[in-house]
């Protein structure tokens, strides 16, 4: 998936696809930071791991900007998110995360609300990456009580 985001940088060049080269390029010095400062090897689970958090800081930004009024910014931060999620491996479906939820419970055995990390913990090396986290913790909330 690395090697996809080079070669899409370079194809954005040669078409002169501005909002694309932009964004491809704010997740390749992301993943330079990253890199860097954390002295990180540069691999698909840093690249995912990127990615979801820019898809979650765009999300962020378009409810302020729903909040602004601003559907200018919005489209624009939309068709970030999109760029974004090209780069991700194939998304489950709710049923898919549903079940893996559930072998996780069949194997932790929780006892209430206070077990969700252990749970969280089961699921997340399957689900990361795979699923929206955010909406993975709600589910398991809902089990939970």
């Amino acid at each position: 998936m690395v090697e996809k985001l080079k070669q899409d940088m370079i194809e954005a060049m040669k078409a002169k696809d501005k909002d694309r080269l932009t964004t491809i390029r704010m997740i390749k010095g992301d993943l330079d930071k990253e890199h860097i400062d954390k002295k990180r090897e540069i691999n698909d689970d840093l690249l995912i791991e990127v990615v979801n958090r820019g898809i979650k800081q765009r999300k962020d930004s378009i409810s302020e900007f729903e909040k602004g009024g601003r559907s200018d910014l919005i489209e624009k931060t939309q068709a970030e998110i999109d760029i974004l999620q090209s780069y991700l491996p194939e998304q489950l479906s709710m049923e898919e995360v549903e079940s893996i939820i559930d072998e996780a419970f069949k194997v932790v055995k929780p006892e209430g609300a206070r077990d969700m990390g252990k749970v969280m913990k089961e699921v997340t090396p399957k689900l990361k990456g795979r699923a929206d986290m955010k909406q993975v913790s709600e589910i398991i909330k809902s089990k939970l009580q």
